[in-house]
C-alpha cells in the first residue's frame, strides 16, 4: 500500500507512545515521529516500536528524538504533516484537569513555539491538559489558523459515555450511540438527545430505555471517568482510550476522510458561540477543520452548552496572561 507524510507525537509518555504506537500501526503514513525531553527515551521506544514491525506486519519507520527545552532537536520534526502535542504534566489523584494550568501551560506554549518554526504547515491536535485551555493556547502560540488547530476531549468523552451506556444496558458497544459536547471537564455537556441504542435491530432513544436520573448518573461519572482511571492507578492517567481518540483524529485528517468527529474547535458564530474553543462536532480533513457541524439541540443542553463556553472564556483568558 501506498504510505505518505509525516506525523509527529511531542511527548513519550504512555499516552504519547501509545498514540505513536497506533498511529505507526495504521500503516498510512511513511514516517511517524516520536519526541521527548528524557535522553534516550523516545529514541529506546521508537526501537522497540520498530522491532514489532515483523510481527504486526506495518511499515511506517518510527523515529525517537530527544529535544530540549530550548528547541533542540526540534529539527526532526520539519515538515511534519499533523503534530500531536501530548507534552505536559498528567493529573495525580485529587487533582483536577485546571490544578496543572500553570506549569503545562509553559511546556505547551514552548512545544507550539517550535512546532510554528519546524512545522509551519502542520494541523496540530492538542490532548494537554486543561484540553480547551490549551488548545487556544497553543493556536495563539503557533500563530495557526484555527481550523489548524483542534483539541482531542469530545471523542474520549463521548467513548466513555457510550461504554458506561453499553455496560448498564448489557449490549454491545457498538448498539449504542452516544454524544457529548462543551468543555473537557466540569461544564461537559452530555447531548442525551442525540443518544439512541440499537436493540433487536430497532433503534431507540436512550430515554425510552433509562429514567432521566440513571441518565444523570451515567452523564456524572463520564464528567469523572478521568478521575475516576487517576484515583484507581494511584500513578499515571489513562492513555488507552485517549490515545484512541487521538489517533482516530488524526489518521481522519491524514486520510482527508471528512469524517464528523466531536472535538474542540474554534465557534465563530455557531450556536451563538464566538471567539471561544469548544467541543463540538467538527468534520475533518486534511487541512484540520472544515466546518462545525451543527446539530439541533433541546432548550437546556443549548443552555449549558453556551454556559460552557462563557466558562472555557474566562479560563482562557488566563491562561494567555502567563
Amino acid at each position: 500500500m501506498a504510505r505518505s507524510g509525516k506525523a509527529t507525537v511531542i511527548g513519550a509518555g504512555f499516552y504519547g507512545s501509545t498514540t505513536a504506537q497506533r498511529m505507526a500501526e495504521f500503516d498510512i503514513f511513511a514516517e511517524v515521529v516520536l519526541t521527548d525531553i528524557r535522553d534516550g527515551w523516545s529514541e529506546g521506544l521508537a526501537l522497540d516500536l520498530n522491532s514489532s514491525r515483523p510481527i504486526e506486519g506495518f511499515e511506517t519507520k518510527v523515529v525517537g528524538k530527544t529535544t530540549t527545552v530550548d528547541g533542540g532537536g526540534y529539527e526532526v520534526i520539519a515538515d511534519s504533516d499533523i503534530v500531536v502535542i501530548t507534552a505536559g504534566l498528567p493529573r495525580k489523584p485529587g487533582m483536577s484537569r485546571m490544578d496543572l494550568l500553570e506549569v503545562n501551560a509553559g511546556i505547551v506554549r514552548g512545544v507550539a513555539q517550535n512546532i510554528a518554526k519546524f512545522a509551519p504547515n502542520a494541523v496540530v491536535v492538542v490532548v494537554s491538559n486543561p484540553l480547551d485551555e490549551m488548545t487556544r493556547l497553543t493556536q495563539i502560540a503557533t500563530g495557526f489558523p484555527p481550523e489548524r488547530v483542534i483539541g482531542q476531549a469530545g471523542m474520549l468523552d463521548t467513548a466513555r459515555f457510550t461504554f458506561f451506556v453499553a455496560e448498564r444496558l448489557g449490549l454491545p458497544v457498538g448498539a449504542v450511540k452516544t454524544l457529548t459536547l462543551g468543555s473537557h471537564g466540569d461544564t461537559m455537556v452530555p447531548v442525551p438527545s442525540a443518544c439512541t441504542v440499537n436493540v433487536d435491530g430497532t433503534t431507540k432513544p436512550l430515554s425510552s430505555l433509562l429514567s432521566g436520573s440513571e441518565i444523570d448518573a451515567i452523564v456524572d461519572r463520564v464528567r469523572g471517568g478521568g478521575a475516576e482511571v487517576v484515583a484507581l492507578l494511584k500513578t499515571g492517567s489513562a492513555y488507552y482510550a485517549p490515545s484512541a481518540a487521538a489517533a482516530a483524529m488524526v489518521k481522519a485528517i491524514a486520510t482527508d476522510s471528512h469524517s464528523v468527529m466531536p472535538v474542540c474547535a474554534w465557534l465563530s458564530g455557531q450556536y451563538g458561540i464566538s471567539d471561544v474553543y469548544l467541543g463540538v462536532e467538527a468534520k475533518l480533513g486534511r487541512g484540520g477543520v472544515e466546518e462545525v457541524v451543527e446539530r439541533a439541540l433541546t432548550a437546556d443542553e443549548l443552555t449549558a452548552l453556551r454556559q460552557a463556553a462563557d466558562a472555557v472564556r474566562t479560563k482562557s483568558a488566563d491562561v494567555l496572561s502567563l
